[in-house]
């Protein structure tokens, strides 16, 4: 009976190890040199499932401005993703009102401590604390991606409800409609 408790418990530690191990390297792995940003990216919580998320927060972000059809130039993020504001946030303080099932369509952009810029001025580029992480704002505006969006170069959730524009390198929604 001893022998098979300790082979046991010599295979529960073994199995502990390598589901840590492989946690460790799947995301150096996954990285390629290039951080990918997405909705699943937040900041660390407490369980060892967030280890990549964990590592991935420390990689620059980008936003860029650029051109995009029927809407004009607007900021994209890493992935090029259209970034859009919401009427009812407010810039002054900057303070975020998309909440429950909103974050469901409207996926807050959440990053890193490091965000670049191309196009988009720097000092215009601030963070609001959503749920303790910090979501990206331009010029006050928190920002988010629209789930409507699939490919980098879509404005589908430009004018949606009246109340969501993709956002210019101002800060300023655009006007014009996809």
């Amino acid at each position: 009976m001893i022998p098979r408790r300790i082979v046991l418990s010599l295979v529960a530690g073994l199995a502990s190890t390598l589901l840590l191990g492989a946690c460790g390297s799947s995301n150096s792995a996954g990285s390629g040199g290039t951080a990918t940003v997405g909705p699943a990216a937040s900041a660390p919580t407490a369980t060892a499932a967030s280890t990549p998320a964990t590592s991935a927060t420390t990689t620059a972000y980008t936003v860029t401005a650029k051109a995009v059809d029927g809407v004009g130039t607007v900021v994209t993020d890493t992935n090029g993703m259209t970034l859009y504001r919401y009427d009812k946030d407010e810039p002054n303080p900057s303070k975020w009102t998309c909440s429950g099932a909103c974050v469901k369509t409207w996926i807050p952009v959440i990053v890193p401590e490091s965000v670049q810029t191309s196009g988009v001025e720097k000092s215009l580029l601030g963070t609001v604390h959503r749920d303790g992480q910090p979501q990206l704002t331009l010029a006050g505006w928190p920002l988010y991606r629209y789930v409507g969006d699939t490919a980098a170069g879509q404005a589908n959730g430009q004018g949606k409800d009246g109340e969501w524009y993709a956002v210019a390198p101002s800060g300023q929604k655009t006007a014009a409609t996809g």
